[in-house]
């Protein structure tokens, strides 16, 4: 068996990846996909690895753990997802780095199920949009204290992603941009469960119904139905020419309006998003989605 770890991040996913998979549970139960109610593992694992200090769990708490999570009494693929796996939204943010205990937290939830294979899998978002959306979702804390001190511009996904190597060598990490996520979204429902390339999933357009007008959806649906892409790269052109037409306005451009925030600054950590996804992309033992 393997362990599929969807770890998020905050405000990327917003849920609709286990919400797609879970309701196509039975179709990839018939591939050994195992697909458990979010429920049933989350404050579970939670509480196991808070448990274990870091230990590796025994053969005993690993089947009672098991036993939890899933009726099945096999799988070939185990797939959890939380975008609180690595931190908090309120914690996201500390000694000026972004998810400083995300190196750490795969490491003890590898430790749950020490002899099972497990692999992770990560949506980062460029910090212009990504740090207003995390300070929207937290409450109670003024700008200053959300920051703590960090400067927008050296915070980085490269830093993060090579810590969680350097800590979790053997863990195989797929990283994406949640930018690029429409176009990509059938490779990314894909690769996280597994399933075979034919397999025909249902309800998957959550995430452009959320993007495009309800006849722009309609009539990409059409296209594709009556002019099947042959292949991924044909889908993602046709799909990015239906969001040029029919993208929702409110959607797509977000205004920015945090302390000392200007075009400048918004630039700039543009640039330096372009550059971490260089670096990750170069990383070993990371393997990167893209268009």
């Amino acid at each position: 068996m393997r362990i599929v770890y969807h770890l998020g991040a905050h405000c990327t996913d917003d849920e609709r990846l286990i919400r797609c998979l879970w309701k196509n549970r039975v179709i990839l139960g018939h591939q050994g996909i195992v697909v458990p109610g979010p429920t049933r593992y989350r404050a579970l694992l939670r509480d196991t690895a808070i448990t274990l200090k870091g230990r590796p769990a025994s053969r005993d708490t690993q089947a009672l753990v098991l036993d939890q999570i899933m009726d099945e009494d096999r799988a070939d693929r185990l797939i959890l997802s939380w975008d609180n796996f690595l931190s908090y939204p309120q914690w996201v943010i500390r000694d000026r780095r972004l998810y400083p205990a995300a190196a750490e937290r795969i490491r003890a939830f590898t430790q749950i199920f020490p002899e099972i294979e497990a692999e992770f899998h990560l949506a980062i978002r460029s910090p212009a949009s990504f740090l207003p959306a995390l300070f929207a979702k937290q409450r109670g804390k003024p700008y200053e204290e959300f920051m703590g001190n960090a400067d927008p511009r050296a915070l980085s996904w490269s830093r993060m992603v090579e810590e969680i190597r350097t800590l979790n060598p053997d863990a195989p990490l797929t990283i994406w941009c949640d930018e690029d996520t429409p176009l990509i979204w059938q490779d990314v429902l894909q690769t996280v469960s597994g399933h075979a390339p034919d397999t025909r999933l249902t309800e998957t357009d959550e995430l452009l119904a959320s993007l495009m007008s309800p006849e722009g959806l309609a009539r990409l649906n059409a296209y594709l139905a009556a002019n099947p892409p042959a292949t991924p790269l044909a889908r993602r052109r046709i799909v990015s020419a239906f969001l040029d037409k029919f993208a929702l306005p409110d959607q797509i451009e977000t205004e920015i309006d945090l302390p000392g925030w200007d075009e400048g600054l918004l630039a700039e950590l543009e640039e330096n998003y372009r550059r971490d996804i260089a670096r990750i992309r170069s990383m070993e033992g990371v393997s990167f989605l893209a268009p």
